[in-house]
């Protein structure tokens, strides 16, 4: 599987990544002989790359994700994982934020320096290991904190950034940026100092492109890397648009749902699902190092890695323009 370099550091990432939310029972709960099975269905695809997150499961799906990766060697892969939220010991709960059944931990937003520094030391615990390829900061700004994105984001640039840099001079770190929804705040603190790579999930999609209105000039510009997420748009680029399609987490709105149909009419017209255009945009674009998979089902994560081989009409670049 082809890799690439993330900005300008050591690390090098698969152009697939597995997107372990799914491991976390992010909306259906999974046993852990599924996640294993799956996790290992990734492996032996060529996968090197796996983004997990504190968030998925309450520290569940790094949990499963260290056990997967016990005995084998460091080098041979890849982990992101993200700061921003804490786990404390909490109560039992059926579902917390589309988990089911997640750990028993309460979760608090920190984003200043010790408490990036502290998410990291739990992380690494939890995944087993001494050091973390790539760290996000996880979900900064106005999409997800609305009006407390302003102090969140001031916790992060005042102490915040100067301790990933000072993780990543240490060693403690391979590479460091953001995990966001938005493209606002990444630009907003590229202002302020570099960053090597960022998580966009849904805003550089076949629906969704508004990344290219500033972002991804500025990440050229830069040598900042985009691994790309939430490429059908949380359903409906995967189900088309049906009764119930989800778009940004919720229902799809009818201007949503008919510009899905102009293109669906489009891909089957050169003889492509919908589904498939939608993982071939993502995978082609110019800016993206990497794109993510997450499921806990081995047959989807196959389903998907072979639409990644399909063989695309000469004229598919009307559909991508």
């Amino acid at each position: 599987m082809k890799r690439s370099r993330v900005g300008k550091t050591s690390v090098d990432v698969t152009e697939i990544a597995f997107g372990c939310a799914s491991i976390g029972n992010l909306f259906r709960e999974a046993s852990d002989a599924e996640c294993q099975n799956v996790l290992n269905c990734a492996w032996d695809a060529g996968i090197n790359y796996f983004d997990t997150a504190p968030f998925y499961g309450r520290g569940l799906s790094e949990t499963r994700l260290g056990t997967f990766l016990k005995g084998k060697t460091h080098e041979d892969y890849v982990i992101s994982t993200k700061v921003g939220r804490l786990l404390t010991p909490g109560k039992p709960m059926r579902e917390a934020n589309g988990f089911i059944n997640p750990l028993p931990n309460d979760v608090h937003y920190d984003y200043s320096g010790d408490g990036i520094e502290e998410s990291v030391e739990q992380s690494c615990r939890r995944l087993g290991t001494n050091s973390l390829d790539i760290i996000f900061v996880h979900d900064l700004g106005r999409y997800t904190h609305g009006d407390d994105a302003a102090r969140h984001t001031t916790a992060f640039l005042e102490t915040g950034y100067e301790r990933l840099v000072k993780l990543k001079e240490n060693g403690r770190i391979g590479a460091f940026g953001l995990g966001v929804n938005e493209t606002q705040i990444c630009l907003d603190v590229m202002a302020h100092g570099p960053l090597d790579v960022i998580l966009l999930a849904g805003r550089l999609t076949l629906l969704d492109r508004s990344a290219e209105e500033q972002l991804t000039g500025r990440c050229a510009e830069t040598g900042t890397s985009l691994v790309l997420g939430g490429i059908f748009n949380s359903g409906i680029l995967a189900t088309g648009p049906v009764q119930g399609a989800t778009y940004d987490y919720g229902e799809a709105p009818q201007e949503i749902l008919d510009r899905v149909a102009q293109l669906e009419a489009q891909a089957l017209g050169l003889g492509i699902p919908l589904a498939t255009a939608a993982l071939q945009f993502a995978i082609r674009h110019p800016a993206s190092i990497s794109v993510l998979l997450g499921t806990a089902k081995p047959s989807s994560l196959l389903r998907n890695l072979d639409a990644l081989e399909t063989t695309l009409p000469d004229d598919v670049d009307a559909l991508f323009v």
